[in-house]
C-alpha cells in the first residue's frame, strides 16, 4: 500500500509542477497508438513539451485537487475521459500540433474496428484464382475473369467512414493487402492560460481574424451611432459628426477661427476659387493645337530638304 501510495504522489507532485511551469496543455487521444509511436513523438517535442500519461481516475482526483489553489484547472475535468494523455508545451501551438499529429503508421483493417474514413476498394487485376469469385459476390464487388484471374471492374466503397468493419470486409481488404486506415495521436482538446478550445481554432489565418475583427467594429460603432449609445468604436465617428456639425453652424452664422476662414472664403467667393483650375488646365489644351502645327510644319520642311517647289 505505501508503494502505491508514493507513486500517486509522485504523480500529483509531477502534474502540479507541469501545470504550473506550461501555459498549455494538449489534450491527445491515443487510440491505437502504439509504443514505437509514442516513443518517436516524445523524441519530436524534446525539448518543446512533455508527454504525460496517467489512469483518469488518478488524473481526474489530481486536478480535482488543485482546483481549490487554480480553479481554472476544472476546465479541464471534462476531457479526462476514454484513452487520452496530455502533452504540456510553452511553444508555438501550430507546430506542436503538426508534430503530435505527423507520426501516423498504415494499419490493417481489423473486424469490429470503426472506419475513421470511406474505404475504397479500387478495379484492377487482383491475381486471385476464379475460385474466390463467389467471396466478391457475396460482398457486392463487380468483378470478371480475366486471364484466369479475377477482376474487380470498377472502384467500389467498402466500408463508409464511422461504420463498424465486419469479418467479411476485413478478410477481404486483407487478401487485397490493403491497409486502409493509419493511426496516431489525436488532439482532443487545447487548454491555453486557463481557456479550453477546440484545434481547429489553430487553422484559422491571422488575416482572418483581422476581417472578422473589423466586421465586428464596424456593427459595434453602426450600432451605437444609432442608439446613441457610446462606445469606443464609435467615439472617433461621433467626434467627426459634432466637428461637422460645429462648421455647419459656424458657416451659417458669423462665428470663426483661423482653421475655418478658408472654408468660409471658398462659400463667399466660388468663382475665385472656380477660375483658378481652368485657367491652370487650358494652357495644355490650347498648346496641342499648336503643337500639332509645329509638327506639321517640321515634317513639311523635311520633305522638300529646304528647297522650294521651283528651286
Amino acid at each position: 500500500m505505501g508503494g502505491k501510495s508514493a507513486i500517486k504522489t509522485a504523480y500529483f507532485e509531477k502534474l502540479k509542477s507541469l501545470l504550473d511551469e506550461y501555459k498549455t496543455v494538449f489534450i491527445v487521444g491515443i487510440d491505437n497508438v502504439s509504443s514505437q509511436q509514442m516513443h518517436e513523438i516524445r523524441l519530436s517535442l524534446r525539448g518543446e513539451g512533455v508527454v504525460l500519461m496517467g489512469k483518469n481516475t488518478m488524473v481526474r482526483r489530481a486536478i480535482k485537487g488543485f482546483v481549490a489553489e487554480n480553479p481554472e484547472y476544472e476546465r479541464l475535468l471534462p476531457f479526462v475521459k476514454g484513452n487520452v494523455g496530455f502533452i504540456f508545451t510553452n511553444g508555438d501551438l501550430k507546430e506542436t500540433r503538426t508534430k503530435i499529429l505527423a507520426n501516423r503508421v498504415a494499419a490493417p483493417a481489423r473486424a469490429g474496428a470503426v472506419a475513421p474514413g470511406d474505404v475504397w476498394i479500387p478495379a484492377g487485376n487482383t491475381g486471385m484464382e476464379p475460385g474466390k469469385t463467389s467471396f466478391f459476390q457475396a460482398l457486392g464487388v463487380p468483378t470478371k475473369i480475366a486471364r484466369g484471374t479475377i477482376e474487380i471492374t470498377s472502384d467500389l466503397k467498402l466500408v463508409e467512414a464511422g461504420t463498424k468493419v465486419g469479418p467479411s470486409e476485413a478478410s477481404l481488404l486483407n487478401l487485397l493487402n490493403i491497409s486502409p486506415f493509419t493511426y496516431g495521436m489525436t488532439v482532443a482538446q487545447v487548454y491555453d492560460n486557463g481557456q479550453t478550445f477546440s484545434s481547429d481554432i489553430l487553422d484559422i489565418e491571422e488575416d482572418q481574424l483581422l476581417k472578422t475583427l473589423s466586421s465586428a467594429i464596424q456593427r459595434i460603432a453602426t450600432i451605437s451611432l444609432a442608439t446613441n449609445y457610446p462606445t469606443l468604436p464609435s467615439v472617433m465617428h461621433s467626434l467627426v459628426n459634432g466637428y461637422k456639425k460645429v462648421l455647419s453652424v459656424a458657416v451659417e452664422t458669423e462665428y470663426s477661427w483661423p482653421e475655418i476662414e478658408q472654408l468660409k472664403d471658398r462659400i463667399a467667393n466660388p468663382d475665385a476659387y472656380a477660375a483658378a483650375a481652368p485657367a491652370a488646365a487650358a494652357p495644355s489644351g490650347g498648346d496641342a493645337p499648336a503643337a500639332e502645327e509645329k509638327k506639321e510644319e517640321e515634317e513639311e520642311s523635311d520633305e522638300d530638304m529646304g528647297f522650294g517647289l521651283f528651286d
